[in-house]
């Protein structure tokens, strides 16, 4: 007697009772029916790919206008703190060198007056002209200039009228004909007129 157990396989039949055939199922991956599907439309997948390119060209170029707009900003905005710093160290001083001007004008005053500067004695004038001139040259290095404006045509936004005084000549009408106190720029900037007299000229 036979021990060994055995398996009836179950047959399917068709409905007059005979055994179908058995048909093979294939399965396939996601990454294979993918694949099929590229191989079966290129053109549309070339599509695709195209239009991811310039997707990312589109991107790059904007991160690169945002970058370069951001480094132009950087740069004139250095350029203008740089302006600005030096607009303050121009006129910084200005204050300090216009305080010194009375002191400028009293050299100019004693130093003018011919008659009661040659009486003094000339060891202390020496001295006196040396601080004198030691003292403009400081004062010019910071940007200070002389304005004296003597045998021009008299400009009021220059110049300050302290007299108008009758001239013989009609050519010398409206000219400065003495300067009473000298003028001063600071650094192209008028921070005191000069003080003049002015020709008249009168037909008689």
């Amino acid at each position: 007697m036979n021990n060994e157990n055995t398996h009836d396989e179950v047959i399917p039949t068709d409905e007059e009772g005979n055994p179908l055939k058995r048909q093979k199922t294939a399965t396939r991956s996601d990454e294979e029916v993918i694949s099929l599907e590229e191989e079966g439309n290129p053109k549309e997948t070339i599509k695709k790919l195209r239009e991811e390119l310039r997707k990312c060209v589109e991107e790059k170029q904007e991160y690169l206008t945002g970058w370069q707009r951001a480094k132009a900003d950087f740069i004139n905005a250095r350029k203008r703190d740089e302006e600005s710093q030096k607009e303050f160290l121009k006129f910084a001083k200005q204050d300090i060198v216009v305080e010194l001007l009375p002191v400028l004008q009293s050299f100019d005053m004693a130093i003018g007056n011919k008659e009661a500067w040659e009486k003094a004695d000339k060891n202390w004038r020496t001295g006196v002209e040396y601080i004198y001139t030691q003292m403009k040259q400081i004062l010019e290095a910071q940007g200070l200039k002389e304005v004296n404006p003597l045998g021009l045509d008299f400009d009021p936004l220059r110049d300050e009228a302290i007299e108008y005084v009758p001239v013989e000549k009609e050519v010398d009408h409206n000219k400065i004909v003495s300067v009473i106190q000298k003028g001063y720029l600071f650094n192209g900037k008028s921070v005191q007129p000069p003080r003049v007299t002015v020709g008249e000229f009168k037909k008689s």
